[in-house]
């Protein structure tokens, strides 16, 4: 027989001025390989039109579907309610700015972020597109690649215990697009303008290692590997 589900869902609209936050059950009979998605779809054609969530690919891809699933930051997409029990709550993700019920505003952090850490390549080389790439070693392609598979879907900073005590602090994202650029031959920027970046308590140096980032990471980034490898660069060029 099929499982009967309770999907406890967060709702508040911060844009209604006499609305409070409260939890709402839904019951629901789980079908085969049901993941938190589709349970929240079944939700909103069905049962409450109201519900706000967020989604685009449905794939683990675009990473819009990131909500706190209890307790962790998970894509909805990608979590299957077979592995969770009877009750299962949701939330939206903290730090970012909550837009309504699960959906919340990643984007206008993202790009704050991604004008920080001055997420783009920084060269000299006037780039003429109707000429080929310059080459670079295949290793280092994969390299640069492994990091830029970032979806920026917001889990590393809602697991992040630094970034919950530190407003300001740039979070594993950012820390891992500064490590991108590092190893990007085409990028033209020295350690010392990275350092300039990201080198104070906001940035490597305030990262408790704590690994939240890594372990809720559904893309399974280096994030551990490579904020030690930035700290220890960045750490010995004012020694």
């Amino acid at each position: 027989m099929a499982r009967q589900l309770t999907i406890r869902v967060l709702r508040y609209d911060p844009q209604s001025g006499d609305s409070k936050p409260y939890f709402k059950d839904y019951k629901i009979e789980e079908t085969d390989s049901m993941t938190i998605y589709l349970a929240l779809t079944h939700i909103r054609e069905n049962m409450d039109a109201g519900l706000s969530f967020d989604f685009v690919c449905r794939a683990g891809i675009c990473g819009s579907c990131a909500m706190m699933i209890n307790g962790r930051p998970k894509l909805a997409c990608r979590s299957l309610t077979k592995d969770f029990e009877d009750v299962i709550t949701l939330l939206p993700l903290p730090t970012f700015k909550l837009i309504k019920d699960l959906s919340v505003n990643t984007g206008e952090w993202m790009d704050g972020m991604s004008k920080r850490v001055e997420s783009w390549i920084h060269s000299s080389t006037e780039v003429d597109i109707a000429n080929l790439e310059e080459r670079i070693e295949p290793d280092v392609a994969d390299e640069v690649f492994e990091l830029d598979r970032c979806i920026e879907c917001g889990c590393c900073v809602a697991g992040c215990g630094t970034k919950l005590i530190k407003e300001d602090f740039v979070g594993a994202v950012g820390l891992n697009r500064v490590a991108r650029f590092e190893c990007d031959p085409h990028d033209e920027r020295t350690i010392d303008d990275y350092y300039e970046l990201v080198g104070d308590d906001n940035g490597i140096f305030g990262c408790m290692t704590l690994l939240g980032c890594e372990d809720t990471c559904p893309k399974h980034l280096p994030l551990q590997n490579k904020i030690a490898y930035l700290r220890r660069k960045l750490a010995t060029i004012k020694e």
